[in-house]
């Protein structure tokens, strides 16, 4: 637990802070008050690795204009700037606009010091490590079979998918994602992360019997993201904390230390969740992948990635899905037409990049109803601050 300008893990401002439990998280039954100590502990949670960055951070600008008015529609009901962050409970907001700052805002006692929870954010930084192990030939394709890389997974639902089936949702392998239902494969999963036993996610996943031929059915699963993850620690044979360090965090000029929670003391990434970063750094993140995976002058990601990622995708009936690798597609609208995309997790967490007009959204989130009841469509939102962008 370091900071971005010390190092010192003593002067972290949210240490000594109450939290809560990841099965609280799950259940929806943190107060707003302990949601927010929470989401910025959660490194506190279960063991972590460090993410590094080089020590030369990347400069954000502000912008000749602060963006301060947005109206956006929804239901026939007109909400602003203001209401989407009450709303929301946004506890940190950064609008980028050709790598500058147009907004920058901070609440619940938040600073630039703060690092705040993924949640499935991390989902897109794990497939896009998938895409730098390809660039870096550890993965000779995605059409190459899961177990090829996870040889835990002979014999189960995922032998014969392959890693773009589980970029892509795909895999066939049967589950429920249900957070609060306690006897869900999410939450099952949920608990093989809290045990810390080795290997656990992996046997679980391994037991998942077969509800579709693979490729074939969209069906959203934390679970593939986990076998998503494996898939990069076997490939590239190090720590994803590591890689994302060595391709992404030291040369995008990233300013503080992250974290990304194991799931055992010393042991794999959890591929779907468990990022905790400042808001600048998934900025920065924001902007690598706007930029098409350059850092540092380096292609990290391989020409065209980037794009294949964010597009919607065609499973083997023709049906075309609202989903990239591990990226979520605007269904319509204006962030459709301009073939934006985002990064998506529960609590309210999102990193939207539109590469055509420049902008890249970072949102933090302080719900705490992990179904989002109650909360405003995003898509809206990031349409209308493109709009003021203009």
């Amino acid at each position: 637990m370091t900071t971005p300008d010390n190092g010192n893990a003593d002067s972290y401002p949210h240490a000594l802070e109450p939290i809560g439990t990841v099965r609280q998280i799950y259940d929806g039954a943190l107060s707003p008050e302990l949601a927010v100590n929470t989401y910025r502990n959660i490194d506190r949670l279960f063991p972590t690795r460090t993410v590094e960055p080089d020590g030369t951070p990347h400069a954000l600008p502000a912008a000749a204009t602060r963006l301060t008015q947005v109206n956006f529609t929804v239901s026939a009901a007109t909400y602003s700037l203001a209401n989407f962050m009450s709303v929301n409970r946004v506890a940190g907001l950064l609008i980028l606009k050709d790598g500058k700052i147009a907004n920058e805002t901070y609440q619940y006692g938040n600073t630039q010091r703060t690092r705040w929870m993924s949640m499935s954010v991390a989902k897109s930084v794990t497939s896009t490590l998938i895409g730098a192990a390809v660039k870096d030939g550890y993965i000779a394709s995605i059409d190459d079979q899961v177990t090829k890389y996870v040889p835990r997974l002979v014999g189960s639902a995922y032998d014969g998918a392959t890693v773009r089936n589980v970029m892509m949702m795909a895999s066939g392998a049967q589950w429920n994602e249900t957070y609060t239902n306690p006897n869900s494969d999410r939450r099952q999963l949920l608990e093989a992360q809290i045990s810390q036993k080795p290997g656990s996610a992996m046997d679980l996943m391994s037991k998942l019997p077969r509800a579709a031929a693979p490729g074939s059915v969209y069906n959203y699963s934390t679970g593939e993201t986990q076998v998503a993850g494996e898939i990069v620690y076997n490939a590239v044979k190090k720590p994803l904390a590591q890689y994302l360090s060595e391709k992404i965090w030291s040369k995008a000029g990233m300013e503080a230390q992250a974290n990304w929670w194991l799931d055992s003391p010393n042991g794999v990434e959890i591929g779907g969740s468990g990022i905790s970063a400042t808001l600048r750094d998934y900025g920065r993140f924001g902007l690598f992948v706007m930029n098409d995976g350059v850092a540092a002058g380096q292609q990290v990601v391989p020409v065209g990635w980037v794009t294949e990622a964010g597009t919607p995708k065609v499973l083997t009936g023709g049906n075309s899905i609202n989903y990239g690798y591990l990226w979520w597609i605007p269904p319509s609208g204006p962030s459709a037409a301009d073939g934006a995309f985002y990064a998506n997790g529960i609590m309210g967490q999102q990193i939207y990049i539109n590469r055509k007009e420049k902008v890249v959204i970072v949102v933090w989130g302080a719900q705490t109803d992990p179904a989002g009841n109650g909360s405003l469509p995003v898509v809206p939102f990031f349409d209308a601050v493109v709009a003021a962008l203009k």
